[in-house]
């Protein structure tokens, strides 16, 4: 029985990390909506606080724009330009559509405001989830799905999967250095596109066959 149960495990990873994404999505919401994370968030601001100086904020100031619509939307828009294969250039661009669409959607019913007091750069906008982070984590984690399919040379793959992934970590904590950011507005952001990856990627694959 048990090992039954750890060979269903294996054979169904991505729906598992789909359900443990959306319950820790839930938890956190939940704990937003009753005001009982804000300890928490307060805990990881002060902490971030500390490390602030002035090279820091510029570096910072650069890499959250890496998460902006502005760059992502340029970004799909080079790979129509670059990329041969123009079904991965527009899941590319659709993705990013769909995520922004559910990102505003969730914001407007949710309207948690952002934080006040220390902001870096202004900002407009309710605060959940992140907008940044969850662009970013689906935008940046598709690309990291199409390079790890497409790429052939081990080294090159893993070399541009660990730097985007390192991107989407710290586009996420530059939201929080920057003050526009609560740490469970990020952390949500994330952990709900990774769970939307799952069904999109599952989703295109059946579809269009990229």
């Amino acid at each position: 029985m048990k090992d039954k149960i750890i060979d269903t495990l294996k054979n169904n990873k991505r729906w598992c990390l789909l359900f443990i994404c959306l319950i820790l999505f839930v938890a956190i919401l939940e704990n937003v909506l009753n005001q009982e994370i804000v300890m928490f968030d307060n805990e990881i601001y002060d902490t971030v606080s500390l490390l602030k100086n002035e090279t820091i904020t510029r570096i910072f100031i650069i890499v959250t724009q890496f998460g902006s619509a502005t760059i992502l939307i340029c970004i799909s828009l080079l790979a129509f330009v670059f990329l041969k294969n123009k079904k991965n250039s527009f899941c590319i661009a659709f993705n990013l559509v769909i995520i922004g669409i559910i990102n505003q959607v969730l914001k407007f019913i949710i309207q948690r405001p952002r934080p006040e007091g220390f902001r870096l750069i202004d900002e407009t906008g309710y605060s959940f989830p992140s907008g940044h982070s969850m662009a970013s984590t689906a935008f940046y984690g598709f690309i990291i799905y199409l390079v790890f399919k497409n790429v052939k040379n081990k080294t090159a793959k893993t070399i541009i999967c660990a730097l985007l992934g390192l991107l989407i970590i710290f586009i996420g904590i530059s939201r929080i250095y920057l003050g526009v950011h609560y740490a469970s507005d990020v952390i949500a952001g994330c952990v709900l596109s990774i769970a939307y990856l799952v069904v999109y990627i599952t989703i295109i694959v059946k579809l269009i066959e990229i």
